[in-house]
């Protein structure tokens, strides 16, 4: 069922500094900013061989990022992304081994354009889990 590596995400306090830092001291390539209104983020993302590192920050006051660098406030890991062939399919089989759909269950339209699921982090070792329709 899991696919590649999609991308680790890190949410970061100053995007344009850490863009910065990607892109300067490590060399990277590293996309332009892009507001994910639906998911209350601003996100880059450096381009690396074999996956992607998404860099997080808060787009307003509601988004969910703003409460984890609330919690660490210099910024940190926030959730890793595994490709799925079939969301639906990948859904069904993790709900019917106990695992948590975070949200209504259903997808929603991530930052490539591709339906996203989101699973609680207490059933995969303390890490929030992202799939994602490949």
């Amino acid at each position: 069922m899991i696919g590649r590596l999609n991308h680790v995400a890190i949410a970061v306090p100053d995007l344009a500094a850490a863009a910065a830092q990607y892109r300067e001291l490590l060399g990277a390539k590293v996309s332009e900013p892009e507001d994910i209104a639906e998911h209350g983020v601003t996100i880059v993302f450096v381009e690396l061989p074999n996956t992607q590192v998404e860099l997080l920050h808060p787009l307003g006051e509601n988004s969910p990022i703003a409460g984890f660098l609330e919690k660490n406030p210099n910024g940190g890991m926030h959730h890793i992304c595994y490709e799925v062939d079939d969301i639906l399919a990948a859904r069904d089989r993790l709900k019917a081994g106990g695992a948590r759909v975070l949200g209504d269950d259903e997808p929603r339209i991530g930052a490539h354009g591709k339906p996203v699921l989101f699973l609680h982090p207490k059933d995969f070792c303390g890490t929030l889990v992202e799939i994602e329709a490949a």
